[in-house]
């Protein structure tokens, strides 16, 4: 059998690139491309819980700045605001911690799968 002849420098890059850039459509952009569909409904969906839950918040304000009478009135006009900025906190922060809690799930499942 005869030895291979060795290739040109031009030749060895030429491949180098055409190697590189293969691996870098395969390793990123098919991905991306077969996880499309639930990335674009993951984005519709948090796009519209973002409404639905800045719509809710205007509505708490309103009803507790109608609906408490005199309470909240003068130098306590404030209040209203306060109590809606917190309770929307509270979903921020209940939302950031079960995403924290299942990626801690799925992360035990897989090492323990090893």
């Amino acid at each position: 059998m005869a030895a291979p002849e060795p290739k040109s420098i031009p030749e060895v890059i030429s491949e180098l690139k055409e190697l590189t850039i293969s691996y870098a459509k395969q390793e990123t952009i098919d991905p991306l491309k077969s996880q499309g569909r639930w990335i674009t409904r993951g984005v519709g969906g948090s796009f519209l819980i973002g409404i639905g839950l800045s719509l809710l918040g205007l509505a708490g304000l309103r009803a507790l700045q109608t609906e408490t009478g005199t309470w909240f009135t003068g130098n306590l006009s404030w209040i209203p605001y306060l109590v809606v900025l917190f309770v929307l906190t509270g979903f921020a922060v209940a939302s950031i911690l079960a995403i924290n809690k299942s990626n801690r799930q799925s992360k035990e499942r897989r090492e323990a799968g090893k």
